[in-house]
């Protein structure tokens, strides 16, 4: 058993047996295995032992337990994220969410649930929508990734162009901190004008500070029936005068893209049938409200008589509307067994094609053998960059290589104003670059935060900073 970080002697193996019942402490492989990773390949899981806390009470008594003793804790949401920030590598103790899962509290004049931060994303919608209401932030995930690792990466998704982030949608929480002290940051309300958010520095901090324990989540009116288009466009620079034209003329949920061959990879992995009658280089993916159908249609023949749009379909049914996401939300998937490379980052609606094209180039010189697929959620500026990996290479050189040209790729997001990360974290995969996108004085300032909210260093080491 490691014992650099976790817990190598028989008083901490003790401690934590004291803590947590034999059902909620293992040391077995396999569970090491698969508690001890995220979905990012890699990293190797190497964690000492996972717990299961249940209470805010059993999470403060292992954290202090940490302080006391040479220990190090990594939380663990639905391990769903793709940047190393849930990866147990050194023998550390992973803290697995998946007891704490219960719905505390709502108030139906507030529109506000308190719940713990094991609850899934998808079960918190059907929640919602079971009181006639509607949780908005969505992405491919939503059936296993959990709050609490939505608010440790302020996590996006499809509908961000309306409906704004996981942070535009917690009204509190409630932190344990890395010394053991219990925050409980803005309670729920609407007016707080007291000073400092603490609220604010946690979501997005990827468990560095502390562990969120529970959140207050605000939810909303659930939209009108929406309607969803895809359109074939002749290249990607024809995608933002698409948007342009959409967003003046119908209120967007939604706008997304993918490259035929991100289209080719997920119709032969899901049997799929191509939407549009002949292959279009790029496509757009629009969701709308239904009373805005005949504007939506001008802004389509707007589309086509200016050439920015060679074709498109829209939805007639619930199901079809289904099947035109599938082409989409199935691309992640479609391409996991090819291993990709992946980089998620974001510059300004304005600045994409330039930058994809600068992009392209760049990767097309670096890696001519390798297929590289695009797509993303444009109208919030985001793009999802897959190099796949050819069969015949080995995971581990193919990692290393393309890791190589993360520097330059990372100069390119730079110029253009972006993000090396829109909605996927730092964690291991990215630390090493984060001056891309933030200051020195910056960094200086995230250390010292850092230092206050965990002074002895046992809260997700090695992650972020």
């Amino acid at each position: 058993m490691p014992s650099q970080a976790g817990p190598g002697t028989d008083a901490v193996a003790d401690a934590l047996a004291a803590l947590f019942p034999p059902e909620r402490l293992t040391r077995v492989p396999a569970d090491l295995a698969h508690w001890g990773r995220d979905s990012t390949t890699a990293y190797r899981a190497a964690p000492s032992a996972v717990v299961f806390p249940k209470t805010v009470d059993e999470v403060v008594a292992l954290v202090r337990l940490a302080n006391a003793e040479p220990l190090k804790l990594v939380p663990s949401g639905g391990r769903t994220g793709l940047s190393g920030g849930a990866v147990a590598e050194h023998g550390e103790v992973v803290v697995s969410f998946d007891r704490m899962n219960r719905i505390l509290d709502f108030k139906p004049a507030e529109r506000l649930v308190r719940c713990e931060a094991g609850v899934v994303t998808g079960a918190l919608q059907a929640f919602a929508e079971e009181r006639g209401l509607f949780y908005p932030v969505d992405f491919a995930s939503s059936g296993s990734s959990q709050i609490g690792g939505n608010i440790a990466t302020n996590a996006g998704g499809i509908r961000v162009i309306r409906y704004g982030l996981t942070r535009d949608w917690i009204a509190g929480l409630t932190l344990v901190t890395g010394a053991g002290d219990v925050l409980r940051c803005n309670n729920g309300l609407v007016k707080n004008a007291t000073g400092y958010d603490f609220r604010h520095l946690v979501i997005g901090s990827e468990g560095t500070l502390g562990l969120v324990v529970e959140a207050d989540v605000r939810l909303t009116a659930p939209p009108e029936p929406q309607r969803v288009m895809v359109l074939g466009c002749p290249e990607f620079s024809a995608l933002p005068p698409v948007l342009d034209v959409f967003q003046q003329q119908a209120p967007l949920s939604a706008f997304e893209f993918f490259s035929d061959l991100a289209l080719a990879k997920v119709r032969t992995a899901r049997e799929l049938h191509p939407p549009l009658g002949e292959a279009c280089p790029f496509y757009a993916l629009l969701e709308f409200d239904e009373s805005a159908l005949e504007a939506a249609s001008r802004a389509f023949e707007r589309c086509l008589d200016s050439g920015w749009a060679l074709d498109g379909v829209l939805s007639q049914s619930d199901a079809q509307a289904a099947k035109l996401w599938a082409l989409r939300e199935g691309i992640s998937e479609s391409i996991a067994p090819q291993t990709p490379y992946k980089n998620d980052i974001s510059v300004p609606v304005s600045d994409m094609p330039a930058f994809l094209e600068a992009a392209d180039a760049l990767i097309g010189t670096a890696y001519p053998e390798f297929e590289v697929c695009w797509y993303g959620h444009i109208g919030d500026g985001n793009l999802h960059l897959n190099i796949l990996k050819p069969a015949d290479w080995q995971a581990a050189p193919f990692l290393e290589r393309c890791h190589e040209v993360s520097p330059a790729l990372f100069e390119l997001v730079a110029k253009h104003g972006g993000s090396i990360s829109a909605e996927h974290g730092v964690g291991l995969l990215k630390r090493d670059f984060l001056g891309y996108s933030r200051s020195a004085e910056e960094v200086a300032l995230m250390r010292g935060l850092k230092r206050v909210f965990d002074p002895n260093g046992v809260m997700n080491p090695g992650k972020l900073l």
